[in-house]
């Protein structure tokens, strides 16, 4: 059975040369689909051209959004070439994303910190419309604003069958209220900390059938390589972890219900 990286960053890898390396070794490891994610202009251009580079087969595809930490007082000229993308001859996006909210990272003086989370509040707003109005999936980063997010995503019409809470590190009280609404969370290799237990109860808490895994690549490395740079081919580790330890199930009916849900989610 093969795995999908529901979110993983390849501007680094691609810009220092490592791609054909990188994706080899996930395929060795059995990660048959990567999902990279667009965060600003900055990679839009270059996901699609990879994506298009693998267009036959699949094996990367690509989305595209304004993250929050990529807003500032230039967002809406950003924002306002994304729909470009979905009207291309090409490769399209297979989802908007990722946008959200991101407190932890604002700035340290209290109004310039309002400022910066009003121009995210507008910026994921302004998101969400689109996607509406494309009719597509919508990948969530949500740091610190989790409630702030959901109120946004009521208030905006999007589907929430069409929403994924990527990096999923609320408790199960907050998967609570994504799966009564219909919502998807994803995991990443926090599942594996031994801090994280609040983590793997909301990955319990929204059950094995709506589960999807991601490396969130080059960040938060699951052990054992933990203080290493991440990459897609240890999502093996992760799903190998949600398989015995949270789930209690084998590696293969892990793999084959995930990659089952996101097929399904992403329309790959």
């Amino acid at each position: 059975m093969t795995l999908i990286d529901t979110h993983t960053h390849l501007e680094s890898f691609a810009r220092k040369g490592q791609l054909p390396a990188i994706l080899a070794r996930a395929a060795e490891a059995g990660v048959a689909t990567l999902v990279t994610i667009g965060t600003s202009p900055d990679d839009w251009s270059m996901y699609r051209t990879i994506a298009g580079e693998h267009a036959a087969t699949g094996r990367v595809r690509f989305t595209a959004g304004l993250h929050p930490c990529s807003v500032d007082e230039s967002w809406p000229a950003a924002v306002a070439q994304l729909e470009a993308y979905w009207q291309s001859d090409g490769v399209r996006p297979v989802a908007l994303g990722e946008c959200g909210l991101d407190r932890f990272h604002l700035p340290k003086d209290p109004d310039q910190a309002a400022t910066v989370l009003g121009w995210q509040r507008e910026a994921f707003a302004m998101q969400l419309e689109l996607a509406q109005r494309l009719d597509c999936p919508v990948v969530v980063h949500s740091r610190g604003a989790f409630a702030e997010c959901v109120e946004l995503i009521d208030a905006s019409g999007v589907a929430w069958p069409r929403v994924v809470f990527h990096c999923f590190t609320e408790g199960p009280a907050e998967m609570a209220e994504l799966v009564r609404r219909g919502g998807f969370g994803s995991f990443t290799g926090i599942l594996t900390y031994k801090s994280a237990d609040a983590v793997r109860a909301a990955a319990k808490a929204q059950g094995l059938a709506r589960l999807m895994v991601e490396t969130d690549a080059p960040y938060l490395t699951p052990l054992p390589h933990r203080g290493k740079p991440n990459e897609p081919a240890y999502l093996r580790h992760t799903a190998e972890f949600a398989a015995t330890e949270v789930f209690g199930v084998n590696y293969e009916e892990l793999t084959a219900v995930t990659t089952a849900t996101a097929r399904r989610f992403f329309g790959l």
